[in-house]
Formats: C-alpha cells, structure tokens, sequence
C-alpha cells in the first residue's frame, strides 16, 4: 500500500469592494475583516481583496480578473437605489447578460413597502435589478436581495446587511482542510531571529511562519506563529522554532530590548 498522503483539498477566494465613498476614505470599510474571519472559520481562503470606484469598466475588469483566479468572489456595495449603484450592470457585463429587473425580487420590494405604506419608486425597483438567471442572497435585514452568478457572490455594501448576507451563503460554500496554527512566544526581537526564522521556513515549505513584535511596556520580544493544514507539519516546524530560541539562550544572547522597526 502506498504511504503517499492525499494533498490537503484547498478553496480560495477574493473580495471586491466597490465604492468611490471606500477610496475617498469617508466610509471606513468594516466588511474586508468580517468576510476574512467567517471565511478562515470556514476553511476557505481569503487570498485578495481589491476596492473599486463606481466605475463600470473598473469593476467588469477587476471581476473578470478574480472570478478566473479563484473558487470564490464576494462583493460588497453597489447595489442600493442610486444612479451610482451600477455593481448589478457591471456584473451582468461581465457575464454577458441582460441585467434585468428580477421579478421575484420586483414581489418582494414591492410587498415589503407596501406593508411600509411606502410608494414602491423607480429607484426602489432599482434594487430589483440583477443579471438575468441569478440566484437570489435572502436578505432579512431589508429585504432587498444580493444575488449570485456562477463563482461570484453579490452583496450589500451596508455591514449589517452585508454580513446578514454572509450568514446565509457560507453554508452553501465547500471547504476546504482547515488551516491549524500554533503560537510560540520568543523573547528575542525579528532583528536576532530573522535570519535562523527564514531557514526554518525554508526547511518547512508546507507551512506558514509569521511574527509578530509585542510590547509589554518594558521591553520587545516576538510571538511566532505556525500555520499548517496538517498538524504533523505543523508540530515539526514549531518545535524547530522552540529549539532555535533554546539554542539562544543557551548562547547567552539577551533578549532585544528595543524594535527593530
């Protein structure tokens, strides 16, 4: 029997966030690091995040590019009542479809503002809009849907609707082998360790190594994390990081009491 171990089955994504009001800084973004942690916890990668302005080309082109490089897109902004909410354009040319007005969502905006005792207005039924043949994201937040066409997720720009939406797509998403990390704390500052930390890496290509300076208000040291899909991995190249700061003390070499950046 062949002792050769499966590769570790791997999904990714990217994010595109869409908004002349993200760029100018008025609105500080607060969906990237929401959809960075429900991703890790669900195993899939968050491997790029790209911020657009309300440009229909800039977003047709950024799209094309991510949803050909990865198993997941997810989008936030551009889809509210304004004449600058054109993600839902933007999305059905990248696709090469119609955008249309959707008449489920059309019944569901108009029974929603009837219950409001609200005129259901041409720029409400602009949230009716989407590329022809998408699949509806329930939004119990507002009602107003996002939408999903192949690999790409669509979604509110507004936090809350934005991670209602989240909620309930990440149960329909395949995972992939969950990334396992174990922390290892250095009383050695990155300018003594760097050099001994980038051979280990390179001696433990299977796993990801980063470090982190701390400051406990007297002096730095450096916690180092190791990040794997396979615990065995994992195990061994921590353990290389805690024979390499044993081998340190050992030499007598004082702990950095200052940063190096």
């Amino acid at each position: 029997m062949s002792s050769h171990t499966a590769s570790p089955i791997i999904v990714t994504a990217a994010m595109l966030a869409i908004g002349d009001e993200l760029l100018s800084g008025r609105t500080k973004d607060k969906n990237i690091g929401h959809l960075a942690d429900m991703l890790t916890l669900s195993a899939i990668d968050l491997k790029e995040v790209r911020i657009v302005a309300d440009e229909e080309e800039a977003i047709v082109e950024a799209l094309n590019a991510l949803r050909a490089r990865y198993d997941y897109v997810f989008t936030s902004g551009g889809i509210g009542p304004t004449h600058d909410d054109i993600t839902a354009d933007a999305v059905s040319k990248a696709f090469g479809v119609d955008c249309i007005h959707d008449p489920d969502a059309m019944t569901l905006l108009a029974e929603m503002y009837k219950r409001r005792e609200m005129e259901f207005t041409p720029a409400r039924q602009r949230m009716a809009r989407m590329p022809e043949g998408a699949t509806h994201i329930a939004n119990p937040v507002s009602t107003a849907p996002g939408f999903i066409v192949d690999n790409v997720y669509v979604m509110a720009g507004v936090p809350q609707v934005f991670q209602a939406m989240v909620d309930n797509v990440l149960p329909t998403l395949r995972s992939g082998a969950k990334m396992l990390s174990r922390a290892v704390s250095c009383p050695y500052g990155e300018g003594d360790i760097g050099t001994l930390l980038s051979d280990i890496q390179k001696a433990h290509p299977d796993t990801s190594i980063g470090s982190y300076p701390r400051f406990d208000g007297k002096k730095f040291s450096t916690e180092i994390v190791v990040r794997a899909r396979d615990a065995e991995a994992m195990d061994a190249a921590a353990d290389a990081v805690s024979a390499m700061i044993a081998n340190l003390d050992g030499k007598g070499i004082s702990a950095n009491p200052t940063a190096d950046a």
